[in-house]
C-alpha cells in the first residue's frame, strides 16, 4: 500500500451550517456539492476534505460516529508562512463564528493556534 492520504472526511450534524462556515465564512470553494449529502473541497494537490452528512456517513461506514459536544480525537493543520498569517487565519475563523484558542509560541518552536468548525473539529 502506498504511503499517502487522499481524503479526510468529517461527518457533520448539519451540512448547511458547515457549508456556511467553510464557504461563506472561510471562503473555500467547493469542488463537488450534493445538497443535503456531501460537500467536497480540494485541500491540496491530491487531498480532498469531505463534509458528509452524519446520517449518510453512518449508513455507509456502519458504525455510529462520536456523539456529544466533546473534542473529536483528531485535529488537522493548515500551515502558513508567518506569525502574521497565523493571526490572520485565526481572525478569519473567529469572524466566521469559530471558537479560537491562541495563538501562542509552542514548546516545540512553532507558533500556532486552534479553531473549531461547527462540529468541533479542530484546525491548527
Amino acid at each position: 500500500m502506498g504511503q499517502r492520504l487522499s481524503f479526510v472526511t468529517f461527518a457533520v450534524r448539519n451540512l448547511d451550517r458547515s457549508r456556511a462556515f467553510y464557504v461563506d465564512g472561510l471562503g473555500w470553494v467547493p469542488e463537488l456539492e450534493v445538497p443535503g449529502e456531501v460537500l467536497m473541497f480540494m485541500a491540496g494537490d491530491r487531498l480532498v476534505l469531505s463534509l458528509w452528512d452524519r446520517a449518510a456517513f453512518e449508513a455507509e461506514v456502519g458504525s455510529p460516529a462520536l456523539d456529544g459536544d466533546g473534542v473529536p480525537p483528531v485535529s488537522v493543520a493548515h500551515n502558513v508562512a508567518s506569525p502574521a498569517d497565523v493571526r490572520a487565519v485565526l481572525d478569519l475563523a473567529r469572524d466566521a463564528g469559530a471558537p479560537v484558542s491562541g495563538p501562542a509560541t509552542r514548546e516545540w518552536g512553532g507558533y500556532s493556534g486552534y479553531f473549531a468548525d461547527p462540529d468541533g473539529f479542530r484546525w491548527e
